[in-house]
């Protein structure tokens, strides 16, 4: 199963279109489930409740910007090698404020696609097909490029 912890709720429909669209996909491949949880001004309380959604045996990725990056292809083959150990990888995506240290110290691994800084609804979008690719690359079939 793939989890995506992510702060605040989608308000701009195109974004919602979008989420909906990669989420059916990926559901062809894997159980996926997209967590939104309230944003809100305190890192410790949005640690707090990010927390009660981590399983003792997921794999954590949290979203940071100094994190390690991937190609396409080197992502495809983490998620593959990583589901032969953990039957749950847990994508994090912290508010505006970032992520609690208290979060990133859970994490297995740190994740960056880029050092620029993405909104976070249009970032859930990216991270998806992301997702979706690896699927693709992983079944050999074509969509990557």
């Amino acid at each position: 199963m793939i989890k995506i912890i992510c702060l605040g709720k989608l308000k701009e429909d195109y974004l919602n279109l979008l989420v909906e669209d990669y989420l059916k996909r990926i559901l062809k491949y894997h159980k996926i489930e997209m967590i939104e949880l309230k944003d809100e001004n305190d890192l410790g309380k949005e640690a707090s409740n990010i927390e009660k959604y981590i399983g003792v045996n997921d794999y954590v990725v949290t979203l940071e910007i100094e994190g390690k990056s991937y190609t396409s292809l080197e992502f495809a083959q983490m998620l593959d090698k990583t589901f032969i150990n953990y039957s749950t990888i847990t994508f994090i995506i912290g508010s505006s404020l970032g992520l609690d240290e208290k979060i990133k110290n859970l994490s297995n691994l740190k994740l960056s696609f880029s050092k620029l800084t993405f909104p976070h609804g249009l970032f859930r979008g990216i991270l998806l097909e992301q997702i979706y690719r690896a699927f693709k690359i992983n079944n050999h079939e074509t969509y990557h490029k």
